[in-house]
């Protein structure tokens, strides 16, 4: 029995000094008995998922009358500005002109704002990853302007018109806009505004306050009191005029209307009576005339002595 088990020993001794070889020879049965699951040194790890990102959503924007359901289809700007809680300038995210605009924005609050003309509305926003709808409400409406004497209507390149808001008892208080032309719209802010109309660029100047209704268009014409006259240096009635003539509109206070020079200018003036004088090869002639609404003629100036 004795013998036996150092056989034994004998033939395990053996086996041990035969295995490693075995065991260089083939990479993969040292593998499969070490456990198929773990990695060798040569092997990467194991991958880790990416961490989800920020989902974008769509941000559908539309603007109505304040105080109805009336949809704003033109003259819009629309922007989208950072929320700040710092109290920094906010940056624009972005912008759009459309009627009915859709913007893709990260998750965040952000700012809407809609100008219509001089009018404006915002709304705060807050984007989760899911699409949201505003409506914004512009308490808005516009002016349209024209002018006339009597019955018949002016060009709009001899008009010009200035809008303010009044403050106090100044009807002038703060200009909106100047430069205004006729058949114009000017969207507005709904409220009571002072308009300036100025025919020719003289004194013929019409005032009126006009109010400006939510959702409405006021359509305006001032009806001015003036004449577009001629002027005219001339040896005698009716015949050719002096060049290069120099002439100056006064009132009869001794005010300067208007100056102007050439042969036959053209000026437009308010009713009233005025003073015209005209100068020429170092001689002043002058004449007093009368201008009356609508009348446009002709005013000459003899140059004669005395």
């Amino acid at each position: 029995m004795a013998r036996a088990g150092h056989g034994l020993g004998i033939l395990g001794c053996a086996l041990l000094l035969v295995a490693p070889p075995a065991i260089a020879q083939d990479g993969n049965a040292f593998q499969n008995r070490i456990g198929p699951n773990l990695p060798s040194p040569s092997m990467s790890g194991p991958s880790v998922p990416p961490l989800p990102s920020a989902v974008s959503a769509a941000l559908n924007l539309t603007a109505v009358f304040a105080g109805g359901d009336k949809p704003l289809r033109s003259g819009l700007a629309w922007r989208i500005y950072e929320d700040r809680p710092d109290g920094a300038k906010p940056g624009i995210v972005a912008r759009s002109e459309a009627a009915e605009p859709s913007f893709t924005l990260a998750p965040g609050s952000y700012v809407a704002t809609v100008t219509y003309g001089f009018a404006s509305a915002s709304r705060r926003v807050v984007m989760a990853g899911q699409p949201v709808a505003e409506q914004l409400k512009v308490s808005a409406g516009a002016l349209r302007l024209s002018g006339a004497i009597g019955d018949v209507k002016l060009s709009p390149d001899e008009l010009a018109f200035s809008v303010f808001v009044p403050i106090g008892t100044n009807s002038e208080g703060r200009l909106v806009r100047s430069g205004v032309k006729a058949g114009e719209l000017l969207r507005l802010p709904e409220g009571t505004y002072h308009v300036v109309s100025t025919y020719g660029g003289s004194n013929a100047i019409q005032r009126a306050d006009l109010k400006v209704e939510n959702g409405k268009v006021t359509d305006a014409t001032l009806n001015h009191r003036a004449a577009t006259l001629t002027l005219k240096l001339v040896a005698a009635e009716g015949a050719e005029a002096f060049a290069g003539t120099a002439f100056s509109v006064l009132t009869p206070g001794g005010d300067t209307i208007r100056e102007a020079i050439g042969a036959f200018p053209q000026v437009t003036l308010a009713e009233g009576d005025y003073v015209l004088i005209a100068r020429h090869d170092g001689q002043v002639y002058t004449r007093e005339f009368k201008v009356e609404s609508g009348m446009n003629r002709d005013i000459e100036v003899k140059a004669t002595a005395g």
